[in-house]
């Protein structure tokens, strides 16, 4: 059985009894970053096996899980943090897996993106998530003006070194909307910023961004009222 195990996204008290008990009872956890993951085993006391599982050796790696699948073995995914297969290569072991009609079943927990719409106050009903945006700016301008005619909340994950670049093409592409930047979510600092486009660019100014991001664009809706 392969399971698909929700780790927390900051806050480590958001880990669930069966998530806990799912990675004890594992023969393995495949782990995007095993220091990461050791220090989440640790605090619960699990002591199972760890291995990596990362986007550059999922390749290799995902027929060496999949061979001790067949054997019968049961392996625990879980990503450095939030849901294994969202923005992360434990996508390519699930379709293997599936593939290969291995019985699987997900351990659900937290998502940095649904915690992050909950908390921004626009419309959650129907939105649409883009993952990380391309990393080359022509790449990335081209996906915004694709996505400009979308009427759903659009939802995007950005590291902080790349966060003003894409404010900028956002701007520029969507004429200053409004957005809320949500960072660090469920850990200390974390913070919830809301306002335009060209203000949220002025503040990362003022304050050096820090820790990983979940961008929201509220796009106004082309329906009359």
């Amino acid at each position: 059985m392969l399971y698909i195990v929700s780790t927390p996204i900051g806050n480590l008290q958001d880990m669930t009894y069966r998530a806990v008990e799912t990675l004890k009872a594992a023969d393995l956890i495949a782990a995007e970053d095993t220091r990461h993951t050791r220090i989440l085993c640790r605090h619960y006391g699990i002591q199972t096996a760890l291995t990596s599982y990362f986007e550059h050796n999922k390749l290799t790696k995902a027929e060496y899980l999949l061979n001790l699948l067949k054997e019968g073995k049961n392996i625990a995914l879980v990503t450095d943090a939030g849901t294994p297969g969202i923005s992360d290569p434990g996508y390519h072991l699930i379709r293997l897996a599936k593939e290969n009609h291995i019985p699987m079943t997900a351990v659900p927990g937290a998502t940095a993106l649904i915690a992050a719409l909950t908390l921004s106050g626009l419309p959650c009903h129907n939105f649409c998530f883009e993952g990380f945006l391309p990393v080359k700016p022509g790449a990335r301008r081209k996906k915004l003006e694709q996505l400009k005619g979308e009427e759903r909340t659009l939802i995007f994950y950005e590291s902080p070194h790349r966060l003003q670049k894409v404010l900028k093409d956002i701007d520029e592409v969507f004429g200053n909307p409004g957005l809320v930047c949500a960072r660090e979510l469920t850990k200390k600092f974390e913070e919830v910023q809301e306002g335009s486009a060209r203000d949220l660019i002025e503040h990362f100014e003022r304050k050096k961004p820090k820790g990983e991001f979940v961008l929201l664009l509220r796009v106004a809706s082309k329906r009359s009222a």
